[in-house]
């Protein structure tokens, strides 16, 4: 049984990629969605942090650690590396900021990063955040490649579906 973080900046085809693993008959979690994450004050008072719900993250782990199923579980947060210790792979979907940039332009199913606003923070985390990430990761997949080569390779570390 494997529980894998896909985690990479807004725009790296971490969605995408649990679409089509769903698809397969993946278990799959996109913790954007579905009341995974609450916003916590910043110290200081200057603004809110998403974090996880930590109590759900570890309900949802615990739930798969009995289950023998593999689990993929996505997101991009502060508090993740507290989770560290329970994912067999964590795992960093990276593409080039200008790559990212454009298919953020395009999509349409997440609103996020349509003002300047948002893309000049999609700048900023990538280039702040992104090394974080790329030093705690077990495995960096570039998502130039095709999506079925993505999930090819993400299915690979859970190995089958039971």
């Amino acid at each position: 049984m494997a529980v894998i973080l896909v985690t990479g900046m807004s725009g790296t085809g971490k969605s995408s990629a649990l679409n089509r693993l769903a698809q397969r008959g993946y278990r799959v979690v996109d913790t954007d969605f579905g009341g995974w994450i609450e916003d916590v004050p910043r110290a200081g008072g200057t603004g809110a942090e998403p974090q996880w719900r930590e109590d759900r993250i570890d309900a949802l782990i615990a739930e798969h650690e009995l289950s023998g199923e593999p689990l993929f579980i996505a997101g991009t947060v502060w508090n993740q590396g507290r989770f560290y210790s329970r994912f067999d792979e964590v795992v960093l979907l990276s593409a080039p900021l200008e790559v990212v940039l454009e298919r953020i332009a395009d999509r349409d199913t997440n609103p996020f990063g349509k003002t300047a606003e948002e893309r000049d923070r999609v700048v900023a985390d990538t280039t702040r955040v992104e090394p974080l990430l790329r030093s705690s990761a077990t495995v960096e997949i570039d998502t130039r490649k095709p999506l079925a080569d993505v999930v090819d390779r993400l299915a690979a570390l859970a190995g089958p579906v039971r």
